[in-house]
């Protein structure tokens, strides 16, 4: 019999770039109990879309945690190719205002009247929407960015406000942390 884990795997965050804006992907395990995982796309603070996939028919799978670990990669590169590849492009506007990381309202009304209006603009013709894009907008309860005590895979908690010579200096004189 295989051994399963019981905590959930550690989960991945990027913020990227695109066309202008800052969108925020996220993907967690949500443990053997609740065996799915499930990635975000954030847009100014609103889920812009949402994948969710099961794992339950493998939870007595050799090497359970590098298992889901690899699902949740693929689930998260996948949602970050989406975004990249334009699958999401446009579709914001449809979810209201949207914020910017550490835009006030005031600035975003600036913004939107700064753009041309929808009247000069000619409309494209409406396309079909993604699945996990009609899957967040289903959603009855929202999740947070970045829980306050949620362990990331990319090292959030190193950064520092040091240049890397005053890191390196202070490692050599003693002061750093050793493994």
């Amino acid at each position: 019999m295989a051994k399963t884990f019981e905590k959930a795997v550690t989960g991945f965050n990027h913020n990227i770039k695109h066309k202008g804006k800052v969108y925020h992907v996220q993907t967690e395990d949500s443990g053997v109990n609740n065996p799915h995982i499930i990635t975000h796309l954030f847009v100014g603070g609103n889920i812009l879309a949402t994948k969710k996939t099961s794992y339950s028919d493998i939870l007595n799978a050799e090497s359970l945690p590098e298992v889901v670990r690899e699902l949740m990669e693929e689930q998260h590169k996948e949602m970050l190719r989406n975004l990249i590849n334009g699958v999401y492009d446009g579709l914001e506007s449809a979810q209201g205002r949207v914020f910017q990381p550490g835009e006030l309202a005031s600035q975003a009304e600036a913004r939107a009247k700064a753009q041309p209006s929808a009247a000069s603009v000619p409309l494209p013709a409406p396309q079909p929407l993604p699945p996990e894009v009609i899957a967040a907008r289903a959603m009855k309860v929202q999740p947070k960015i970045n829980e306050v005590g949620v362990e990331t895979l990319f090292g959030e908690d190193l950064i520092s406000e040091k240049s890397l010579d005053e890191v390196i200096l202070s490692y050599l004189a003693g002061d750093g942390e050793q493994g």
